[in-house]
């Protein structure tokens, strides 16, 4: 199987031949904003980075009173994602959907609220939806108890650069070669998508569907298609 597809990879590559190469970086959609803590920030921001009709993503720090947090001294906050979705493609509630069945720990178990599960809710209908959502878990998983937590979405506090679509940034080059800046890490569309499909998030069906979309030059795109031939199916988490 993993031989066919990599036949296909040249076809796939040729066809971008033809389009014009300018990352993708900014997209100008309307969106709303889902806020979610399911563990170590690393793997969450793959997993929702290359999810259909996400838009962009940030990692950061919330939900807490410290003032100006850290990744070293962070107070009593807990490490989050940030995200801006296209609600005309991927629902609130689909967002949730991959929330509760892709913690790295802490779902049932107590753990340092670092690592929490944690549902920041930006709207009173994503209040409604989250507590709806948690309550169908509850049914499905009892009789552990989800200790997850929902609450307002106060202010978030954006992590370091090299926390920011980390497994991206391992590949130094593919970054480089997309013009990734400190500025880029942030709200680069671009860069969420690849910094998922590096790991195989997405799947290599849905890469095919939207690489052109995305400005890459060929020799970027076949890098990033073997990667994702090689690691979808894989761990996510850090």
């Amino acid at each position: 199987m993993v031989a066919t597809e990599r036949l296909n990879t040249q076809e796939k590559v040729e066809e971008l031949e033809k389009v014009r190469h300018e990352p993708l970086h900014q997209v100008d959609i309307p969106f709303e904003k889902a806020t979610f803590g399911m563990g170590c920030f690393w793997g969450c921001d793959s997993l929702f980075g290359a999810t259909r009709g996400v838009l962009r993503t940030r990692v950061g720090y919330a939900g807490g009173t410290t003032d100006s947090p850290v990744y070293k001294k962070m107070g009593d906050h807990t490490e989050v994602i940030e995200i801006d979705y296209d609600p005309k493609k991927i629902s609130y509630s689909d967002l949730l959907e991959l929330f509760w069945n892709n913690h790295e720990y802490g779902l049932t178990t107590r753990i340092k609220r670092q690592y929490m599960s944690l549902i920041l809710y930006h709207s009173e209908e994503q209040r409604k939806i989250a507590e709806e959502s948690r309550a169908e878990e509850q049914i499905k998983r009892a009789p552990e108890q989800i200790i997850t937590e929902i609450a307002a979405a106060g202010a978030f506090y954006p992590a370091e650069n090299y926390h920011q679509k980390y497994r991206l940034q391992g590949h130094s080059d593919l970054a480089k070669g997309i013009g990734l800046t400190p500025d880029l890490l942030h709200s680069s569309h671009v860069a969420a998508r690849l910094n998922g499909y590096l790991i195989g998030v997405g799947g290599l069906e849905q890469f095919d569907e939207e690489v052109s979309l995305l400005g890459l030059s060929k020799e970027q795109a076949q890098y990033v298609r073997d990667y994702v031939i090689d690691n979808e199916g894989g761990g996510i988490f850090c």
